[in-house]
Parts: structure tokens; sequence; C-alpha cells
């Protein structure tokens, strides 16, 4: 059995490593979600079929109960959950991810205490480090996450939390992690561990309470990271070979990627995992000036005589679902002869890929959706641009107000175009809460309403204007 099991796990890590190459583009996205799928099936497989043959009735019956409870729950989240929806989801999946580790910390250091686990010397001291550190970082994630995922859902404001002094609480508390460690690998006690756990709950709260809404994209990526490296350090504590390398793969690839978003939104990757460490309080310029609103029909006049067009959607046309007609209309001018193009930015969204994932759904062809640094460059010779529910990506302060909170961001530069048209609903700020002066300027017009119907009534005005016969 334990021959199987290994090779079971061996294959398993194999096609997660398979699965991660494959979602790296756009071409082979799809088959790599099959080979992770296909590796997570093995694996529970062979978990279940290791556990049930060392259980008890009562065991078994209770594992067969929670096999089933928990597809049946995935199941019916993965049939109900709309994309809009999909970033809150999976950072509350990450609590359960921490959570979990926290409740296997503590089974390990209670089966000791009680005498189920037999360890002495170094082991112990190690086996007693594990338990701290993954207990730690278990509680970090779970409680990180359920604040990411009631700022996502906008159950609590997006805004920063700025206590007094929050740079030394967050080394403070790392500090004396450290020191509850040691003592607790010498001189274990019960106190000592759930004296760790609350500060453990209390700085994942803090850190993540303490990073605006502006850096949430990064903030799911890095939670991703941390639910890796927990499952890592329960793997340990279990013995689990296939968990320690999913949660390394999980906690390495979450790690790069928030690096790379951090670049790409020029923040300080150690100021963001750390709550916002090193970040000064800004002072943006007031923005001052008259908005001038357009119609449909005026857009379509717009894009009738455009030769290019560049897209550039954020979470607005996720929440209108308006990427099918947004699709439609793309289809439509290219037929039309109008060269017709997305610009999308890094953190477009309120998760990592999420504008790609909707565009894709929408059959959009994917050579025709650019990243921000390959169409940015053109955006000068664009006739025409449809800013689709973005804002915060699109804001001029970022480049020109050096006291702007996104001051330093990479945005696209789409005010340089010809013409630019800005689809959104009223003229209130954008995730971020930061002011656009966007808006305001000479080659800029808004189109206030749902991004779907929008769209929807500037293809109706492009038929009108078809010649007859």
């Amino acid at each position: 059995m334990q021959t199987w099991t290994t090779a079971a796990y061996l294959i398993a890590a194999l096609l997660f490593v398979i699965s991660l190459a494959g979602l790296s583009k756009h071409e082979t996205s799809r088959s790599g979600v099959v080979f992770g799928i296909a590796g997570m099936t093995i694996a529970l497989v062979a978990t279940a079929i290791v556990a049930l043959g060392s259980a008890s009735g009562l065991g078994i019956a209770l594992l067969l109960v929670a096999l089933v409870i928990g597809a049946a729950i995935g199941l019916w989240r993965a049939r109900v959950v709309e994309m809009t929806g999909m970033p809150e989801l999976i950072a509350l999946m990450h609590s359960f991810v921490g959570l979990a580790a926290v409740l296997v910390g503590w089974n390990g250091f209670l089966e000791v205490e009680s005498g189920h686990l037999q360890l002495a010397g170094s082991l112990l001291g190690i086996h007693h480090a594990e338990v701290a550190i993954g207990v730690f970082i278990g509680a970090v994630t779970f409680t990180g996450s359920i604040i990411a995922y009631l700022k996502l859902s906008a159950k609590i404001a997006s805004a920063p939390l700025m206590l007094p002094g929050k740079n030394v609480l967050n080394l403070g508390a790392l500090v004396v992690f450290a020191a509850l460690t040691v003592y607790f690998v010498i001189t274990p006690a019960t106190w000592v561990l759930a004296v760790l756990t609350v500060l453990a709950l209390l700085l994942g709260l803090h850190l993540v309470a303490s990073i605006g809404g502006g850096d949430m994209p990064v903030v799911v990526s890095m939670l991703n990271s941390y639910s890796g490296w927990a499952a890592a350090a329960s793997g340990f504590l279990l013995g689990n070979d296939l968990l320690i390398i999913t949660g390394a793969l999980v906690g390495s690839s979450g790690a790069y990627l928030s690096y790379i978003m951090c670049k790409a939104m020029n923040r300080s990757f150690l100021s963001v995992i750390a709550g916002g460490f090193g970040a000064t309080t800004s002072s943006a310029a007031a923005v001052e000036g008259e908005h001038r609103e357009i119609d449909a029909a005026g857009v379509a006049e717009l894009l009738s005589n455009a030769r290019s067009v560049v897209i550039t959607p954020g979470y607005g046309m996720a929440v209108a679902q308006a990427q099918y007609p947004v699709a439609d209309l793309t289809r439509k001018l290219r037929e039309q002869g109008v060269e017709v193009r997305f610009g999308v930015h890094p953190v477009a969204g309120r998760l990592p890929g999420h504008m790609n994932v909707l565009l894709a759904e929408a059959q959009v062809p994917y050579d025709i959706v650019l990243e921000m640094d390959e169409i940015n460059d053109d955006l000068a010779e664009t006739d025409v641009v449809l800013v689709i529910g973005a804002n915060d990506t699109v804001n001029p302060a970022a480049s020109e107000d050096p006291g702007s909170p996104i001051a330093g961001m990479p945005v696209l530069r789409v005010w340089e175009a010809g013409n630019v048209v800005v689809f959104k609903r009223s003229m209130a700020t954008g995730y971020a809460g930061v002011q656009n002066p966007l808006f305001f300027r000479e080659n800029s017009q808004m189109l206030f309403g749902d991004a779907k119907e929008r769209v929807q009534d500037i293809l109706a005005e492009l038929k009108t204007r078809e010649p007859v016969g």
C-alpha cells in the first residue's frame, strides 16, 4: 500500500507541475486546468484509501461524510459563483486552508502531550518548531483572508487601516513570535501555543486591513502564497510528502506572482507583504474641471470614423457582464475594417488575469488582447479608446501627481489617444478611492449608465449606419 501511495503522490506532483506550466499561456491554459484536476483527483483518492485502510468504523464514516459534504459544497459554489465574485471566493477558500493548518498544528501538539505520538530529543524540538511555525502561518492566512474577503465583497471599506505605529506593531509581532517559538521548543506548554495563535490571528487581521483597495489584487496572490506555505507546514506535521510539494508549489508561485504584480504597480514587494511597511502618507492634488458627456450615437459616430480602436476593460465590465456585447462590438468593428485591440493592465479587476479570463470566455481572440507594456506606446496613434469600467489603471495622476496615493504606478496612457470614451455609472472614484483627472481632459467624454446596455446601444447605432442592400 505504501508503494502504491508513493507512486500516486509522485504522479500527482508531476501533474501539478505540468498544470502550472500549462496555465502560463492562453493557448495551453485549458489543458493546464485538466492536468491540475487530474492530479488533485489522484491525490484525494490515494489519501482516502490510506485513511480508510487504517481508520475505525467511526473514522471511516466521518471521512466519507466529510468527503460528500465537501464535494457537494464545492460543486454548488462552482455552479453559482459569477466571475465578479471569484476574487472574494478565492480569498475565502484561502482562509479555509489557513484554518486547517492551525487545527493540524494544534492536533500535532496535543498528540505529543497525550502520549499518542512518542518523540524524544532533537526530534521533539523539531516537531514543536514545526507546530509553532505551522500554526503561525495558518492563523495569519486565516484572518488575513477573511479581511480580504470582506474588502473584496465590499462588506467593509477598502481604505487601509492606519493605526499609529503600525509598522512597529507588525515588526513587534514578528519579534514576539520568534521569542515564543524558541520558548515553546524549549518548554512546550499549551498557554504558549495559545498566545502564539492569538498573536498570529491579530497580525493577519492587521496586515491585510492595512492594505488599501488599490493593492487588493496583490493581496489575493500574496494570500495564495501564504496558504501554500501553510499547507506545506501541515505536510511536515502529517508526514505527507505530497502536501509538502503542493504547498511549496503554491507558496512559491504565489510569491513570484505577487512580486511580478508589485513591479507592474511600482510597489515595494516587502512593503505590500508587510502590510504597508515604509508607506508614506500622501496628499493628492484636488481635481477640478467639468466633464463632457456623450451618448451612444456619438460613440458610434467616433467608431465609424476611426481606423484604430483600443478597449481597456476594468472591474466595471465584469460587474455589468459586458464582455459578451464588447466581443460583439469588436467583431462588428473588425468586419468594417477597424483595427481593434485590448489593453489589459496587470491588475485590472480584483484578481490576477481577471480581465483575460472574461475576454476569453466571450471568445475574444487571444492575439488582440495585449498587456499594458505591449499597447502603451501605440496609444498616441490610436483614434479612439473605450475605457469600460476601468478607473485607477488609466489614471494620469499616477504619473503627473507626486502626491497621489497611486503615484509612480504604471498605468495605461489612454489620454494620449485622439478620443477617449469612459464608460461609468457615475463620477465616483474607483476602488482605490482616488480622483481621476482623465474625466476632465479635453479629449475625454463620459458615457454614463450600465456598461452592457451602453455597448448594446452602440451596436444598435452601428447597425443603423450600415448601407441598405
